[in-house]
């Protein structure tokens, strides 16, 4: 019998530096987003774009999401190819931000815009079902993994949030593609995730998945708490800003939602309930959130509320990729994710074009809409939960 002092320690080893390398990959991701998500559409005003060019174009990434990423992370899982998808993903957003920020008209900035989310937005859900393989290969746990990457959202909310105070908005755009730069650089530390020789065909599983009621399920009552987030990701900091707000306080808003999120991740690993009851719970409190930021809130309730993000987001996050796991088998991760995202694109992309027009007509009214997309999402879930349930035989197919 093998003492503890060997094969256990290098197992540890192992599944500690894949444990990082997601983490880091997950940091430079999400540092990214933390300066693209609050303040990209500050700089599309800055650069004269106005409020129907805003929702149009803010609506490109969930497009994309339903018409291209799933063609990318099929390819990718059919050439057992997910660490060469995000290297390749990672380094070509970070070209197309850069040509990006060389335009100020709504036409070419919509066109560049479209071509680089084409190759932006794979890399989450690419990213995601790499680390759900490590995950149930290493007997890690997802929620530990991910805050690191919220950790990093909250830095790059705060320096573009400090930076707006000191340049122009027009130049925040290079803040962005920078923080893209950084996430292809740590692209490259993402070592080889082969099969060890146990890896199962794909013919038939995919398209399976689209069958499973249970599946579908979890991807339309994502699709529909996640997405219930639109109007708040696109004109959040606007209307902070027309409020009075300066740069500094947005961020620290943002930031105060990412802390409340990261401390959710870190304790997940200790949640006992079923992550269908979980998903549930999450879209409750979205409602709550977004009747309550309806109101004309002072900075003092306004930022309780924001504590909230951890519920409405990262909860959803942390059961959805709980029932993932449990019904989703291994060999199809990256398709699932690809269905899951491309679910939730179609539902976003409509949430955010339909933003832009009633967040001009009825202002803050416009969380009424989404309380409501929140509440539909829970519902689906729990009709759906004796699927979900704990079902051996699908976790035994996760290879």
């Amino acid at each position: 019998m093998p003492s503890e002092s060997q094969i256990p320690t290098a197992s540890q080893d192992v599944s500690r530096g894949f444990a990082t390398r997601v983490a880091l990959l997950y940091a430079a991701t999400f540092g990214m987003n933390g300066t693209h998500l609050p303040f990209f559409t500050v700089w599309l005003k800055a650069v004269g774009i106005d409020a129907f060019w805003i929702g149009l174009i803010t609506a490109v990434p969930p497009v994309t999401r339903f018409t291209v990423l799933p063609l990318v992370t099929g390819l990718a899982e059919r050439r057992h190819a997910l660490r060469g998808a995000i290297i390749v993903t990672a380094f070509l957003t970070a070209i197309g931000f850069s040509v990006l920020g060389t335009q100020h008209w709504p036409v070419p900035v919509f066109l560049i815009y479209v071509l680089t989310c084409c190759l932006w937005t794979p890399m989450l859900p690419l990213t995601d079902a790499y680390a759900l393989r490590g995950v149930k290969r290493y007997g890690l746990n997802y929620g530990p993994l991910r805050l690191w990457g919220s950790a990093a959202f909250i830095l790059g909310a705060l320096v573009c949030g400090a930076l707006l105070d000191l340049i122009a908005a027009k130049n925040l755009i290079w803040i962005i593609a920078g923080a893209a730069v950084t996430g292809a650089v740590a692209s490259l530390a993402l070592q080889p995730l082969d099969d060890g020789g146990t890896a199962r065909p794909v013919t038939g599983g995919a398209s399976a998945l689209l069958r499973d009621g249970g599946f579908l399920a979890i991807i339309v009552g994502s699709a529909l708490i996640q997405g219930s987030h639109a109007a708040y990701y696109i004109f959040a900091s606007i209307a902070w800003q027309q409020a009075g707000f300066d740069g500094l306080t947005i961020a620290v808003l943002w930031t105060l939602g990412v802390i409340a999120e990261i401390v959710l991740f870190a304790l997940s690993p200790r949640f006992s309930l079923q992550p269908s009851t979980l998903v549930v719970i999450a879209a409750l409190s979205a409602a709550a959130r977004w009747v309550i930021m309806a109101q004309d809130l002072p900075l003092a309730v306004l930022a309780t509320i924001q504590l909230a993000h951890a519920l409405s987001f990262g909860l959803t996050q942390v059961g959805i990729m709980g029932l993932m796991l449990r019904n989703v088998p291994g060999h199809v991760m990256a398709r699932g994710q690809g269905y899951l995202s491309a679910c939730g694109g179609i539902v976003s992309g409509l949430a955010s074009v339909a933003s832009g027009t009633i967040y001009g007509n009825w202002g803050q009214g416009i969380y009424y809409v989404m309380a409501a997309m929140a509440t539909l999402g829970g519902l689906v879930i729990w009709l759906a939960r004796a699927r979900l349930s704990p079902q051996p035989h699908k976790a035994a197919s996760g290879g």
